[in-house]
């Protein structure tokens, strides 16, 4: 089965998908680390970010794996070849590349191969923008997550004082989810949009843990 959680950035995708991940007993598939890490490889290599032929190349070419601890489906880290680049990916400089990168038409279609072999060897949750829409638009689960701007950003803030890596300034943030909203949003391919059939879930001041139980919820019924 997959599950699949779209939505924009700092929503809690990633949060919630690896708590139902966990919950349920499935693996996560963190769609947006591999646009991060081709983002990482691309500036590693001079590669220009509008150069979609040579981005599709990178694409191509970079070994992306997960890092799990013995037992837990959940992936803690990410490398690409013999490089961990955890932190790296997470940082301002590749939270302003991914766009761009994720915009690519080549990079996109090389991504969304592996990530449908890798979906389709077991029971997933696969979090990022295009999961319902494009590269399992068959999953019998399917959630859009989101989150007022203002929430989004704080919870990013957070997120990167306990990282100690990324802007910690609110303003900054803001700003950033909202540039990066538009542009992926307003992307000729595979835009970020909801898909027709999937269960909107607003997280603005809820708990956590009340998404989580919701779409465990929904998981169960379609597993029924």
């Amino acid at each position: 089965m997959i599950i699949a959680i779209d939505g924009p950035s700092g929503a809690g995708k990633s949060t919630v998908a690896k708590a139902v991940a966990k919950k349920l007993g499935f693996s996560c598939l963190d769609t947006g680390a591999m646009y991060r890490a081709i983002a990482w490889q691309a500036l590693a290599d001079g590669v220009a970010l509008d150069d979609d032929a040579a981005l599709g190349e990178v694409a191509r070419t970079c070994v992306i794996a997960f890092g799990h601890e013995a037992g837990d489906p959940v992936p803690k880290r990410v490398f690409v070849g013999d490089a961990e680049v955890t932190d790296a990916i997470r940082t301002a400089e590749i939270d302003r590349a991914v766009s761009p990168v994720s915009a690519a038409p080549s990079v996109r279609e090389a991504l969304v191969d592996q990530q449908r072999r890798i979906g389709r060897a077991g029971d997933y949750v696969v979090e990022g923008r295009d999961i319902g829409t494009v590269v399992f638009p068959e999953a019998p689960v399917k959630v859009f997550l989101t989150a007022s701007d203002e929430e989004r950003a704080h919870r990013r803030v957070r997120q990167n004082v306990d990282r100690g890596i990324g802007s910690i300034d609110y303003d900054e943030v803001l700003a950033d989810l909202r540039r990066r909203d538009e542009l992926d949003s307003s992307r000729a391919t595979s835009p970020l949009r909801a898909a027709d059939d999937a269960v909107h879930l607003d997280s603005t001041g809820r708990y956590i843990e009340e998404v989580i139980d919701e779409i465990c919820a929904m998981a169960d019924a379609a597993r029924a």
